[in-house]
């Protein structure tokens, strides 16, 4: 078999296991007994197709009906079905009907199942009242109403109406939310009435607001969104936790009220089962883009919100560090009182609850204490009926499906396995601290320290050192938690040492850390990641200290650019994805302008003009101005359709080290973006970059 060949086996290897991305627990009552069924949705990615693939599977659990918190049985799952095409899909709330709406040919169709079979379907495009439905994260949504008689979802405004418009509109430029979103700009919400079949626009949204995340309030007489605020023009929204945004209320008639404050960040309207409250998460506008957020409750009744979780700006050791991620669709108690969700907790992602009655929050993943941790992530993927469903993992066992009821007060959960992953690996990791030393102290967050996740090959030949591979995350504000993550495994099955870096800014070790980096890029996160790099050689002597590599994408592949151009005689070759090459030439071409300015320390406000001093500013701080002392070679993998970082930015540094007679690959992705996440990019990457390190190292 050729070295290629291997690789690419390698990949498919870990890159095809299964991960569960959602779940529905619907319950029965019998006489002696309690039924629940758990129908989940996974993800599969398939190397012969180049694409994923999506399918369902369902579990039925057993329990007593007096024996409330343990599962007495688990029956065998049902088979795993395919889910082709499918966009959107929900359950209603009385009779389980599932709306799902399919892209066929030229069509998206809404169609409506129950038990026996195919109820009714719509044909979307022909009704022609709206564009193309969205199933994004940031805008899409499928939502009943409670009597089930109407469903709600958010499409792209229908072009038709401006189609009489004289003929000179045609080529008018129409602004697009950004990255990953760049078919969407004028969100609309939409109403089916099942009885009659019909289609129609929902009116009073207020004109500079483009709605999302929209869901039926008690009654259904009127629906809570998110809407963000489009003028004076959009920016990037995915990744961006700091756009301008507010929760509001419209009624089908057409009045509409915001109820969160003026100059917010909004997000994740969640309802409570007794109708009584709603919690959506809330932050700040501009700054870093991903930040700590709070959680606001508002009680429907009275009209107040108050504060259900604050920021976290220093975490205490070993607790919880704040609220970082999306809330999942489902996340209350069946008692209205408790919410649980996921969330970074320095190198972990954990499992918490959060008690309505005394804002008391506490970690319901297996005890800390009890070590060696068996998984290093928790992500729950739903909580109905007081089941949790969630999916865990860590750098040596793939994504794995547990359930557990809500423990009462005091107790410990009872966590159950559904699913085992097929196979799991024998890589050891560990998890480090790292404080920095007093140099290297940020004078206006002091006694900040931050962390990596070491992923080493289980058995060593004999007397070889292990190269270390030191791969860092983008973001910056964003985490590598000890969870699967194909590269890693991939690198490590082929016999090289990981180190994921936790730099000071990355998210779960609280807010003072986020804000320590804005004006330090290129320097304190810099120094972060090669002092991790000094710690992990000086206590691991396993490990290579000539074969050192470095790879990362986005603001990992600035990091990446950097650390080969700061430190030349120490890393023998680097691998970046879309990398931040010089910050001054991206600030016309990026979609989230505002970044560029905030990460180099400079105030953002919609007007701003360039001047000499932030351009200065961006330059000083970038990789470009070390590429004269690079000496590693530099594998670059750039996204022909990347609206974050153009693809320009790898390209100067491409032909910087060109003129310089120095070995650079250049990897051009024409229909991918910034994430390059394509099956067939990815393989592409994976087989590329790992020819790279061999090479080199």
């Amino acid at each position: 078999m050729d070295h290629s060949g291997q690789i690419t086996g390698v990949y498919g290897e870990v890159s095809c296991l299964p991960t569960p991305v959602s779940a529905h627990v619907s319950e029965e009552q019998l006489p002696e007994l309690r039924i629940y069924t758990v129908a989940t949705e996974w993800s599969q990615g398939d190397l012969v197709r180049g694409s994923r693939l999506r399918y369902s599977q369902q579990w039925t659990l057993i329990r007593d009906s007096n024996e409330h918190k343990s599962i007495r049985t688990v029956l065998p799952p049902g088979p795993c079905v395919p889910v082709s095409r499918e966009l959107l899909s929900g359950l209603s709330p009385i009779r389980s009907l599932r709306a799902v709406v399919r892209e066929t040919v030229g069509h998206q169709l809404l169609e409506i199942w129950d038990q026996h079979c195919l109820r009714k379907c719509l044909n979307l495009t022909a009704l022609n009242k709206h564009g193309r439905v969205y199933d994004d994260a940031q805008f899409g949504c499928l939502s009943w109403s409670e009597c089930e008689n109407k469903l709600l979802y958010v499409a792209e405004k229908s072009t038709h109406d401006e189609e009489s418009a004289c003929r000179t509109d045609r080529s008018v430029y129409c602004e697009d939310w950004g990255e990953a979103l760049t078919n969407k700009s004028v969100p609309v919400m939409c109403v089916v009435n099942m009885q009659s079949g019909s289609v129609s626009v929902l009116q009073g949204v207020p004109p500079d607001v483009s709605p999302g995340q929209a869901l039926w309030a008690p009654g259904s007489q009127s629906v809570f969104f998110v809407g963000w605020y489009h003028e004076p023009f959009r920016l990037g929204l995915k990744y961006c936790s700091n756009r301008r945004s507010a929760l509001f209320k419209l009624d089908l008639d057409g009045n509409c009220e915001s109820l969160s404050g003026d100059n917010l960040s909004v997000s994740c309207p969640r309802l409570s089962p007794d109708g009584s409250t709603l919690i959506y998460q809330q932050g700040q506008v501009f700054g870093p883009h991903s930040q700590c957020l709070s959680l606001q409750q508002l009680d429907l009744k009275s009209g107040k919100t108050s504060t259900l979780l604050d920021v976290v700006n220093r975490p205490h050791t070993g607790e919880f560090a704040g609220v970082y991620e999306a809330l999942p669709p489902c996340c209350w108690s069946a008692d209205s009182q408790r919410v649980v969700f996921s969330s970074a907790r320095r190198n972990w992602k954990d499992l918490f609850m959060v008690d309505r009655r005394s804002n008391k929050v506490t970690s319901l993943s297996d005890s800390l204490f009890d070590l060696p941790k068996l998984f290093g992530s928790w992500k729950l993927l739903t909580v109905q009926k007081d089941l949790m469903v969630v999916c865990c993992s860590s750098p040596n066992t793939p994504p794995t499906l547990r359930v557990g009821f809500l423990p009462s007060a005091g107790e410990a959960v009872t966590w159950q396995t559904l699913q085992q992953p097929i196979m799991t690996f024998d890589f050891h990791w560990t998890v480090l601290d790292v404080t920095p030393p007093q140099d290297e102290d940020n004078t206006h967050y002091s006694g900040l320290d931050f962390g990596a996740v070491l992923v080493k090959p289980s058995r060593l030949l004999h007397e070889a050192k292990i190269p270390l591979v030191v791969f860092i995350h983008g973001g910056p504000h964003s985490q590598f938690p000890a969870e699967w993550n194909t590269t890693t495994a991939g690198l490590a099955k082929l016999g090289f040492a990981v180190l994921m870096v936790n730099y000071r800014g990355s998210t779960g070790f609280g807010q003072d850390s986020i804000l320590s980096l804005i004006g330090q890029i290129g320097s304190q996160d810099v120094k972060d990641v090669q002092r991790a790099v000094l710690t992990v050689l000086r206590m691991d002597n396993t490990l290579d200290p000539k074969r050192l590599a470095v790879i990362g994408g986005s603001h990992g592949g600035f990091l990446s650019c950097h650390l080969v151009g700061q430190y030349p005689e120490f890393y023998k070759a680097c691998a970046a994805r879309n990398p931040v090459i010089n910050a001054a030439t991206l600030l016309g071409t990026s979609d989230i302008v505002d970044w560029r300015y905030t990460s180099v320390g400079f105030q953002y406000s919609y007007d701003q003009i360039p001047t000499a001093e932030a351009l200065a500013a961006m330059l000083e701080k970038s990789p470009i101005r070390h590429a004269a002392q690079i000496k590693a070679p530099v594998l670059l993998m750039l996204g022909g359709r990347d609206k974050r970082v153009s693809p320009h930015q790898g390209l100067e540094l491409y032909k910087a080290l060109k003129s310089r007679a120095l070995p650079v690959r250049l990897l051009w992705f024409p229909e991918d973006g910034h994430s390059l996440s394509r099956v067939d990019t990815q393989v592409d990457c994976f087989l590329n970059t790992v020819l790279w390190l061999q090479q080199h190292l």
